[in-house]
Protein backbone atom coordinates (compact mmCIF):
# COMPACT_ATOMS: atom_id res chain seq x y z
CA UNK A 1 0.00 0.00 0.00
CA UNK A 2 1.08 3.06 -0.88
CA UNK A 3 2.95 5.38 2.14
CA UNK A 4 0.77 9.04 2.03
CA UNK A 5 1.97 12.31 2.62
CA UNK A 6 0.05 14.46 5.34
CA UNK A 7 2.41 17.40 5.30
CA UNK A 8 1.48 20.95 4.33
CA UNK A 9 4.21 23.53 4.07
CA UNK A 10 3.58 26.74 5.69
CA UNK A 11 6.28 28.89 4.69
CA UNK A 12 9.70 30.73 5.59
CA UNK A 13 8.81 30.85 9.73
CA UNK A 14 6.70 27.43 10.22
CA UNK A 15 8.09 24.12 8.62
CA UNK A 16 4.39 21.58 8.22
CA UNK A 17 0.97 21.96 9.50
CA UNK A 18 -0.54 18.10 9.71
CA UNK A 19 -3.97 17.75 7.75
CA UNK A 20 -5.22 14.28 8.62
CA UNK A 21 -5.46 10.83 6.80
CA UNK A 22 -3.36 8.08 8.02
CA UNK A 23 0.37 8.32 8.89
CA UNK A 24 3.02 6.85 6.68
CA UNK A 25 7.10 6.44 6.80
CA UNK A 26 9.77 8.47 5.56
CA UNK A 27 12.66 5.87 4.65
CA UNK A 28 16.30 7.67 4.91
CA UNK A 29 19.62 6.05 4.01
CA UNK A 30 22.70 8.18 5.28
CA UNK A 31 25.62 8.53 7.70
CA UNK A 32 24.90 7.49 10.98
CA UNK A 33 24.87 10.52 13.19
CA UNK A 34 24.75 12.72 10.48
CA UNK A 35 21.72 15.03 10.88
CA UNK A 36 19.16 13.21 9.66
CA UNK A 37 18.80 10.93 12.53
CA UNK A 38 19.01 13.25 15.54
CA UNK A 39 16.40 12.84 17.77
CA UNK A 40 15.39 16.53 17.58
CA UNK A 41 15.07 16.28 13.81
CA UNK A 42 13.11 12.93 13.70
CA UNK A 43 11.15 14.22 16.49
CA UNK A 44 10.13 17.68 15.07
CA UNK A 45 9.61 16.03 11.26
CA UNK A 46 7.00 13.55 12.88
CA UNK A 47 5.41 15.90 15.31
CA UNK A 48 4.78 18.30 12.39
CA UNK A 49 4.01 15.77 9.45
CA UNK A 50 2.51 12.37 10.93
CA UNK A 51 4.95 10.48 8.88
CA UNK A 52 7.60 8.51 10.69
CA UNK A 53 11.05 8.76 10.10
CA UNK A 54 12.98 5.06 9.45
CA UNK A 55 16.84 5.55 9.00
CA UNK A 56 19.17 3.02 8.08
CA UNK A 57 23.06 3.32 7.47
CA UNK A 58 26.08 2.66 5.37
CA UNK A 59 29.30 2.99 6.06
CA UNK A 60 30.99 4.10 2.68
CA UNK A 61 29.34 5.49 -0.56
CA UNK A 62 30.26 1.83 -2.14
CA UNK A 63 28.01 0.09 0.59
CA UNK A 64 25.51 3.12 -0.13
CA UNK A 65 25.08 2.33 -3.85
CA UNK A 66 24.83 -1.23 -2.81
CA UNK A 67 22.00 -0.98 -0.60
CA UNK A 68 20.18 1.10 -3.24
CA UNK A 69 21.36 -1.73 -5.95
CA UNK A 70 19.92 -4.03 -3.30
CA UNK A 71 16.73 -2.99 -2.09
CA UNK A 72 14.55 -1.46 -5.18
CA UNK A 73 11.56 0.42 -3.15
CA UNK A 74 13.03 0.57 0.10
CA UNK A 75 13.99 4.35 0.13
CA UNK A 76 12.39 7.72 -0.11
CA UNK A 77 15.47 9.56 0.31
CA UNK A 78 19.09 8.68 -0.12
CA UNK A 79 22.21 10.99 0.81
CA UNK A 80 25.10 11.41 -1.92
CA UNK A 81 28.23 12.73 -2.29
CA UNK A 82 27.76 14.85 -5.45
CA UNK A 83 31.01 13.05 -6.56
CA UNK A 84 29.29 9.87 -6.58
CA UNK A 85 26.16 10.44 -8.28
CA UNK A 86 27.03 10.34 -11.42
CA UNK A 87 27.68 6.58 -10.94
CA UNK A 88 23.37 6.53 -9.26
CA UNK A 89 22.87 8.17 -12.41
CA UNK A 90 24.06 5.94 -14.49
CA UNK A 91 22.74 2.65 -13.38
CA UNK A 92 20.13 4.44 -12.97
CA UNK A 93 19.37 4.56 -8.96
CA UNK A 94 17.79 8.02 -8.26
CA UNK A 95 14.69 9.86 -10.05
CA UNK A 96 14.55 13.32 -11.39
CA UNK A 97 13.17 15.91 -8.27
CA UNK A 98 10.82 18.33 -8.56
CA UNK A 99 12.34 21.45 -7.07
CA UNK A 100 9.08 23.62 -7.27
CA UNK A 101 7.69 20.90 -4.59
CA UNK A 102 10.50 22.42 -2.38
CA UNK A 103 10.41 25.40 -0.98
CA UNK A 104 13.55 26.02 0.14
CA UNK A 105 15.29 25.13 -2.43
CA UNK A 106 15.19 28.85 -3.72
CA UNK A 107 17.93 29.54 -0.26
CA UNK A 108 20.42 27.57 -1.68
CA UNK A 109 23.62 28.37 -3.25
CA UNK A 110 23.26 29.47 -7.06
CA UNK A 111 26.58 27.49 -7.53
CA UNK A 112 25.86 24.72 -5.56
CA UNK A 113 22.53 24.23 -7.37
CA UNK A 114 23.41 24.42 -10.21
CA UNK A 115 26.30 21.72 -10.42
CA UNK A 116 26.72 19.94 -13.47
CA UNK A 117 27.24 16.44 -10.91
CA UNK A 118 23.86 17.10 -9.41
CA UNK A 119 21.93 17.94 -12.73
CA UNK A 120 21.74 16.38 -16.23
CA UNK A 121 19.61 17.29 -19.31
CA UNK A 122 17.88 20.20 -17.38
CA UNK A 123 16.70 18.02 -14.69
CA UNK A 124 17.70 17.90 -10.92
CA UNK A 125 18.63 14.57 -9.07
CA UNK A 126 20.41 15.56 -6.34
CA UNK A 127 19.28 18.94 -3.50
CA UNK A 128 22.52 20.63 -2.09
CA UNK A 129 22.73 19.66 1.65
CA UNK A 130 25.78 20.70 3.32
CA UNK A 131 29.40 20.93 2.69
CA UNK A 132 32.64 20.51 4.27
CA UNK A 133 36.30 19.52 4.27
CA UNK A 134 38.68 16.60 4.34
CA UNK A 135 41.74 18.45 6.17
CA UNK A 136 43.63 18.13 9.60
CA UNK A 137 41.58 17.85 12.91
CA UNK A 138 44.63 17.73 15.77
CA UNK A 139 44.18 16.84 19.80
CA UNK A 140 44.70 20.19 21.46
CA UNK A 141 46.77 18.60 24.14
CA UNK A 142 50.00 18.01 21.56
CA UNK A 143 49.58 21.20 20.14
CA UNK A 144 50.02 24.94 21.26
CA UNK A 145 49.21 26.16 18.50
CA UNK A 146 47.61 24.79 14.76
CA UNK A 147 50.13 23.19 12.45
CA UNK A 148 49.93 25.21 9.09
CA UNK A 149 50.83 22.21 6.76
CA UNK A 150 50.39 18.74 5.85
CA UNK A 151 53.80 17.66 6.65
CA UNK A 152 53.06 17.93 10.05
CA UNK A 153 51.27 14.23 9.97
CA UNK A 154 55.00 13.10 8.47
CA UNK A 155 57.08 14.64 11.70
CA UNK A 156 58.78 11.59 13.55
CA UNK A 157 57.44 12.88 16.58
CA UNK A 158 53.93 11.65 15.49
CA UNK A 159 55.43 8.53 14.92
CA UNK A 160 52.80 6.02 16.16
CA UNK A 161 50.26 8.51 16.70
CA UNK A 162 48.43 10.03 13.37
CA UNK A 163 45.58 8.40 12.03
CA UNK A 164 43.69 8.56 8.18
CA UNK A 165 40.36 7.19 7.57
CA UNK A 166 40.78 3.75 5.22
CA UNK A 167 39.41 4.92 2.00
CA UNK A 168 41.34 4.42 -1.08
CA UNK A 169 39.92 8.01 -2.66
CA UNK A 170 40.80 9.69 0.24
CA UNK A 171 44.15 8.20 0.74
CA UNK A 172 45.12 8.82 -2.90
CA UNK A 173 43.68 12.69 -2.65
CA UNK A 174 45.76 13.10 0.08
CA UNK A 175 48.84 12.24 -1.10
CA UNK A 176 47.83 14.43 -3.97
CA UNK A 177 47.23 17.71 -1.40
CA UNK A 178 50.82 16.37 0.23
CA UNK A 179 52.98 16.77 -3.22
CA UNK A 180 51.40 19.88 -4.55
CA UNK A 181 49.07 18.05 -6.91
CA UNK A 182 45.54 19.11 -8.02
CA UNK A 183 43.10 16.12 -6.59
CA UNK A 184 41.34 15.82 -9.45
CA UNK A 185 44.32 16.05 -12.28
CA UNK A 186 47.05 13.61 -10.55
CA UNK A 187 49.95 13.50 -13.07
CA UNK A 188 52.59 12.35 -10.78
CA UNK A 189 51.05 9.26 -9.32
CA UNK A 190 54.95 8.09 -8.11
CA UNK A 191 55.35 10.51 -5.55
CA UNK A 192 51.61 10.23 -4.34
CA UNK A 193 52.32 6.73 -3.52
CA UNK A 194 56.16 7.59 -2.00
CA UNK A 195 54.15 10.53 0.59
CA UNK A 196 52.13 7.65 1.53
CA UNK A 197 54.23 5.24 1.85
CA UNK A 198 56.32 7.40 3.94
CA UNK A 199 53.13 8.50 5.91
CA UNK A 200 52.27 4.99 7.00
CA UNK A 201 54.85 4.14 9.26
CA UNK A 202 53.40 7.42 11.45
CA UNK A 203 49.61 5.98 11.41
CA UNK A 204 48.76 4.42 14.65
CA UNK A 205 45.61 2.70 12.94
CA UNK A 206 42.88 3.72 10.53
CA UNK A 207 39.29 4.97 11.51
CA UNK A 208 36.40 4.31 9.83
CA UNK A 209 33.93 6.01 11.79
CA UNK A 210 33.29 9.70 13.69
CA UNK A 211 33.38 7.27 17.02
CA UNK A 212 36.56 5.72 15.82
CA UNK A 213 38.21 9.20 15.51
CA UNK A 214 36.71 10.57 18.79
CA UNK A 215 37.50 7.42 21.10
CA UNK A 216 41.07 7.84 19.99
CA UNK A 217 41.10 11.62 21.00
CA UNK A 218 39.21 10.99 24.45
CA UNK A 219 41.80 7.89 25.48
CA UNK A 220 44.81 10.42 24.06
CA UNK A 221 46.01 8.18 21.39
CA UNK A 222 47.02 10.46 18.60
CA UNK A 223 47.92 13.26 18.28
CA UNK A 224 46.26 14.54 14.59
CA UNK A 225 44.89 12.92 11.82
CA UNK A 226 42.64 13.80 8.99
CA UNK A 227 38.69 14.44 9.53
CA UNK A 228 35.43 15.65 8.10
CA UNK A 229 35.44 19.84 9.33
CA UNK A 230 31.44 18.91 10.26
CA UNK A 231 32.68 15.74 12.34
CA UNK A 232 35.44 17.79 14.15
CA UNK A 233 32.82 20.29 14.99
CA UNK A 234 30.52 17.84 16.36
CA UNK A 235 33.87 16.38 18.47
CA UNK A 236 33.92 19.62 19.83
CA UNK A 237 30.70 21.12 20.75
CA UNK A 238 28.48 17.75 21.67
CA UNK A 239 31.64 15.35 23.07
CA UNK A 240 33.42 18.17 24.65
CA UNK A 241 36.87 16.86 23.20
CA UNK A 242 39.81 18.60 22.65
CA UNK A 243 39.37 18.61 19.15
CA UNK A 244 40.41 21.14 16.68
CA UNK A 245 40.36 21.89 12.61
CA UNK A 246 43.31 23.24 10.98
CA UNK A 247 43.21 24.07 7.12
CA UNK A 248 47.23 23.67 6.00
CA UNK A 249 48.43 25.69 3.23
CA UNK A 250 48.68 22.67 0.73
CA UNK A 251 44.84 22.71 0.42
CA UNK A 252 41.85 20.80 1.70
CA UNK A 253 39.42 18.19 -0.27
CA UNK A 254 36.19 19.55 -0.36
CA UNK A 255 33.01 17.58 -0.85
CA UNK A 256 29.59 18.67 -1.76
CA UNK A 257 26.84 16.36 0.27
CA UNK A 258 23.40 16.09 -1.38
CA UNK A 259 19.45 14.38 -0.70
CA UNK A 260 18.32 12.71 -3.67
CA UNK A 261 15.21 10.52 -4.37
CA UNK A 262 15.84 6.33 -5.47
CA UNK A 263 13.85 4.85 -8.05
CA UNK A 264 10.83 3.42 -6.74
CA UNK A 265 10.18 5.70 -3.73
CA UNK A 266 6.71 4.57 -2.57
CA UNK A 267 6.96 8.50 -0.47
CA UNK A 268 7.59 10.82 -3.20
CA UNK A 269 5.93 13.62 -1.38
CA UNK A 270 7.21 12.43 1.85
CA UNK A 271 10.78 13.06 0.83
CA UNK A 272 10.12 16.17 -0.33
CA UNK A 273 8.90 17.43 2.26
CA UNK A 274 11.85 16.03 4.37
CA UNK A 275 14.69 16.90 2.17
CA UNK A 276 13.01 20.77 2.95
CA UNK A 277 13.26 20.45 6.24
CA UNK A 278 16.46 19.01 6.14
CA UNK A 279 17.94 22.18 4.27
CA UNK A 280 15.93 24.94 6.33
CA UNK A 281 17.12 27.17 8.80
CA UNK A 282 14.96 25.78 11.54
CA UNK A 283 16.92 22.33 11.56
CA UNK A 284 20.30 23.54 10.62
CA UNK A 285 20.47 25.95 13.59
CA UNK A 286 19.35 23.61 16.03
CA UNK A 287 21.86 21.51 14.22
CA UNK A 288 24.98 23.50 14.29
CA UNK A 289 24.34 24.97 17.42
CA UNK A 290 23.56 21.97 19.63
CA UNK A 291 25.13 19.15 17.43
CA UNK A 292 27.84 20.40 15.28
CA UNK A 293 27.52 20.53 11.87
CA UNK A 294 29.17 21.03 8.17
CA UNK A 295 28.17 23.90 6.14
CA UNK A 296 25.07 24.73 4.51
CA UNK A 297 24.59 24.66 1.10
CA UNK A 298 21.44 27.01 2.18
CA UNK A 299 22.44 30.86 2.39
CA UNK A 300 19.64 31.76 4.39
CA UNK A 301 20.14 29.20 6.75
CA UNK A 302 23.77 29.91 7.35
CA UNK A 303 22.67 33.27 7.71
CA UNK A 304 20.83 32.36 10.39
CA UNK A 305 23.95 31.53 12.11
CA UNK A 306 26.35 33.58 14.79
CA UNK A 307 27.83 35.71 12.83
CA UNK A 308 31.03 34.57 14.86
CA UNK A 309 29.92 31.12 14.10
CA UNK A 310 32.96 28.68 12.62
CA UNK A 311 30.51 27.52 9.52
CA UNK A 312 30.17 31.53 9.02
CA UNK A 313 33.77 33.30 10.14
CA UNK A 314 36.31 30.54 9.48
CA UNK A 315 34.16 28.11 6.39
CA UNK A 316 33.08 31.55 4.81
CA UNK A 317 36.35 32.95 4.39
CA UNK A 318 37.63 33.92 1.07
CA UNK A 319 41.38 32.84 2.17
CA UNK A 320 40.35 29.02 2.87
CA UNK A 321 38.01 28.99 -0.17
CA UNK A 322 41.11 29.82 -2.14
CA UNK A 323 42.39 26.51 -0.51
CA UNK A 324 39.88 23.96 -1.23
CA UNK A 325 40.01 21.69 -4.27
CA UNK A 326 36.17 20.06 -4.08
CA UNK A 327 35.56 16.23 -5.32
CA UNK A 328 35.11 15.11 -8.90
CA UNK A 329 33.62 12.19 -10.33
CA UNK A 330 35.83 9.44 -10.70
CA UNK A 331 35.76 6.95 -13.22
CA UNK A 332 35.33 2.90 -11.64
CA UNK A 333 38.60 2.59 -13.36
CA UNK A 334 40.20 4.97 -11.36
CA UNK A 335 38.30 4.04 -8.26
CA UNK A 336 39.43 0.16 -8.77
CA UNK A 337 43.23 2.00 -9.77
CA UNK A 338 43.48 3.84 -6.51
CA UNK A 339 42.21 0.58 -4.17
CA UNK A 340 44.88 -1.26 -6.04
CA UNK A 341 47.41 1.42 -5.18
CA UNK A 342 46.44 1.91 -1.36
CA UNK A 343 46.14 -1.90 -0.81
CA UNK A 344 49.64 -2.23 -1.60
CA UNK A 345 50.60 0.88 -0.04
CA UNK A 346 49.29 -0.91 3.61
CA UNK A 347 50.80 -4.15 2.20
CA UNK A 348 54.03 -3.18 2.19
CA UNK A 349 53.86 -1.22 5.25
CA UNK A 350 53.14 -4.03 7.30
Amino acid sequence: MTRTMKATLLGASALFLATGASAGEVHVLNWKGYGADEPFATKAFEERTGDKVVNDFFNSEQEMLTKLRTNPGLYDVVMINAAFMRQALDESLVQPIDTSKIENYKDLNPEQASSTMLNKDGKTYGVPWTWGLTTIAVNDKAFDTLPTSLKEMWKEEHKGRVTIRDDAVEAIQLGALATGQNINDIKDMAAVEQALSDLLPNVRTFWSSENDWNQMVASNQIDLGTYWSGSAGRAKAQFNLPVSLAVPEEGAVGWLDSFAIPVGSDNVEGAETFINYMISPEFYSEWDQTVGAPVSASQRALAALPEDSFNRKVMGSPEIAERVQFQQPITDAQRESYLQTWQKLKVNAN
